[in-house]
């Protein structure tokens, strides 16, 4: 489980990125935190693995203060995975992989044996073993970076805005493998995104994010979109827009969903 205090965070020119934030993230699930770009997403993620150290307050797991841990101690310990994936250019995917279990003493070649093992569970064949990351396609780059994050079978997976720099088609493909990963894993993840609907795919506690890391609502998809706390979190939701008012019409002998504007939206089966 991790939670924070009364968290705030305060750059050096005077910029406030996070005020007075509590909230607790429950253990094996998947908490989303969602916003417009500088509401504090990233900042309060990375304050997890002590990348941000925050002007006051305490982040804590199970109870210890990640402030008394070792930063390096730490992230080996903890999973992370970036937009952009942050492989390493002049090494093969196989040992990019392996980097974490070796920097932690484990053998090059039980390293390797592993790091195998986390690409085929990520749906990478062996093929791409001995590729470097310049070869690979941006969807294949990104299972490499989960992969990678999965290799030393952490508690704490910490996800910022991965796929956000993948088309919508392997977007969709690498969210979907996500699902089913958490199903087979159960890990704790706090995943960034600026995608609602993203947030509203993935996520078991979404936290909708104002500026300064302001909560304006915490709950579950469900709850988001039935119960929304406030204007901001409606618009934020798109309730206003024609693809969330859904309704279900007969057609051809067949049962389809349709948006607010006649569109069809979906199939029922």
């Amino acid at each position: 489980m991790i939670e924070f205090r009364k968290v705030s965070k305060t750059w050096p020119d005077g910029t406030e990125a996070v005020r007075d934030f509590s909230l607790t993230i429950p253990s094996r699930s998947i908490t989303v935190f969602v916003g417009s770009s500088g509401c504090g997403k990233t900042t309060l993620l990375r304050m997890v693995n002590r990348m941000v150290e925050p002007t006051s307050g305490a982040v804590l797991i199970d109870d210890g203060d990640v402030a008394t841990r070792r930063p390096v101690e730490l992230r080996r310990r903890i999973g992370y995975v970036m937009q952009h994936a942050g492989l390493l250019p002049h090494r093969k995917v196989i040992d990019n992989v392996a980097t974490p279990l070796r920097l932690a003493g484990v053998g090059r070649a039980e390293a390797r044996q592993r790091a195998r093992e986390a690409l085929e569970r990520v749906g990478l064949v062996e093929e791409h073993d001995a590729k470097y990351p310049s070869q690979l396609s941006g969807g294949q780059q990104q299972r490499v970076g989960v992969a990678r994050a999965l290799v030393t079978d952490p508690n704490i997976l910490l996800m910022d805005e991965p796929f956000g720099a993948v088309d919508p088609i392997v977007r969709d493909g690498l969210q979907q493998q996500l699902r089913q990963l958490q199903a087979e894993l159960g890990k704790t993840i706090l995943f960034v995104t600026h995608d609602i609907d993203e947030a509203l795919l993935l996520g078991d506690q979404i936290v909708i994010l104002g500026v300064g890391g302001e909560i304006a609502q915490v709950g579950s998809p469900a709850e988001i979109l039935t119960t929304p706390a406030n204007d901001f979190v409606r618009t934020f939701v798109g309730l206003d827009k024609a693809k969330r008012a859904l309704r279900i019409e007969e057609v051809g002998g067949r049962r389809v969903v349709v948006d607010a504007d006649g569109r069809v939206a979906g199939l029922l089966t």
